[in-house]
């Protein structure tokens, strides 16, 4: 397996070596972390963090607005 070596800051370095399981290579880690479809850990992120009050009334009212601002018509195929 080929490999290359990264810099990055060492907030950056603690923030992945947080995240790190047990036994498990940082390139795992990124692998885990970066894939297109992730949704079991985006779950489990969510999960964790709990519900955001202050997210769901933001996303209610632009879904309010975008709704106000757009009408919908009908189209005939």
């Amino acid at each position: 397996m080929a490999t290359t070596t990264i810099t990055i800051t060492l907030e950056a370095y603690n923030a992945l070596k947080a995240k790190k399981k047990k036994g498990e290579s940082f390139s795992n880690l990124i692998l885990r972390t970066f894939q297109k479809s992730n949704a079991p850990e985006i779950l489990a992120y969510y999960r964790e963090r709990g519900p955001d009050p202050g997210l769901a009334d933001a996303v209610e009212q632009s879904s309010k607005e975008l709704r106000k601002n757009f009408k919908l018509r009908r189209v005939e195929l």
